[in-house]
């Protein structure tokens, strides 16, 4: 991969608040990865939402900005006792989804969908991580096409 492109790719990331400690692990796994990589903390843009569903949102502005290369939704969804796990974890990957495509802008999907926090815990750095893998990715992949 090209390394000068690298350290100058613009990376917005949307992470939530709800079940903060989750995201928090997850986020400072994505940005560590990021930076190990050689992308340049000053070209990492963070935003914080109340939850979910408000990421896209936030993800679609920064799209229209046309000042990012890629961009990164962060967030954990916990199933609990009602249907709403099933919106939340739909309609946030659904929303993701729309701002790629509208846009033609890589958007990760890091927003973990478990059934508890203990399997959230447990994919917090590897979701991370993977996440900020594939920003640069797909960044790279489609500056070349």
């Amino acid at each position: 991969m090209n390394k000068n492109f690298i350290r100058t790719l613009r990376v917005g990331i949307v992470s939530s608040r709800f079940n903060e400690p989750i995201v928090r692990e997850l986020l400072n796994a994505c940005v560590d990865k990021l930076k190990h990589e050689g992308v340049t903390v000053d070209n990492i843009e963070l935003r914080e939402v109340p939850g979910a569903l408000e990421i896209p949102v936030v993800l679609n502005a920064y799209a229209l900005s046309k000042t990012f290369d890629v961009l990164i939704g962060i967030g954990a969804v916990i199933r609990g006792e009602t249907y709403h796990f099933e919106v939340v974890s739909d309609q946030s990957a659904h929303g993701l989804m729309q701002v790629q495509l509208n846009h033609n802008i890589p958007v990760i999907n890091a927003i973990i969908t478990t059934n508890s926090d203990e399997e959230a815990f447990a994919r917090t750095k590897i979701k991370g991580e993977e996440a900020a893998l594939g920003a640069i990715e797909m960044a790279t992949l489609l500056k070349d096409l």
